[in-house]
């Protein structure tokens, strides 16, 4: 996910506890340790490590929180919910962004046909 995203030319600061930094780009370990005006999220985590870190984003004040599909869990839309924060969810980053390629392209088509993409 890293590598695609700069491929597509956003601006990724990496959080891994575990290492330094990623293709020569510093690592944070957490969310707390970001630059201040960070404003937005994807979270790709194995589930038992989501939803930590979607209440440190929310409690740090991070605005856009993207749970990347598989990443969710059965309580991450409850805390959403407790605090009253919209997040997408469910959603693979992919289909979203451009340009959109190989299956990716294809599931966007279908969801496009039957409407399902969110506007």
């Amino acid at each position: 996910v890293f590598k695609e995203l700069q491929t597509k030319v956003y601006h990724v600061l990496p959080i891994n506890p575990k290492t330094e930094s990623i293709d020569s780009v510093r690592c944070f370990a957490d969310v707390n340790e970001l630059p201040p005006d960070i404003d937005s999220l994807l979270i790709v985590t194995p589930k038992n490590q989501t939803d930590k870190i979607l209440r440190n984003a929310i409690n740090r004040g991070i605005k856009n929180i993207w749970v990347q599909q598989m990443s969710e869990t059965e309580e991450t839309l409850k805390i959403a919910e407790e605090y009253e924060k919209e997040i997408i969810h469910r959603k693979c980053i992919f289909m979203f962004t451009e340009p959109v390629t190989s299956i990716h392209k294809f599931h966007r088509t279908l969801m496009k046909i039957f409407r399902m993409l969110p506007a």
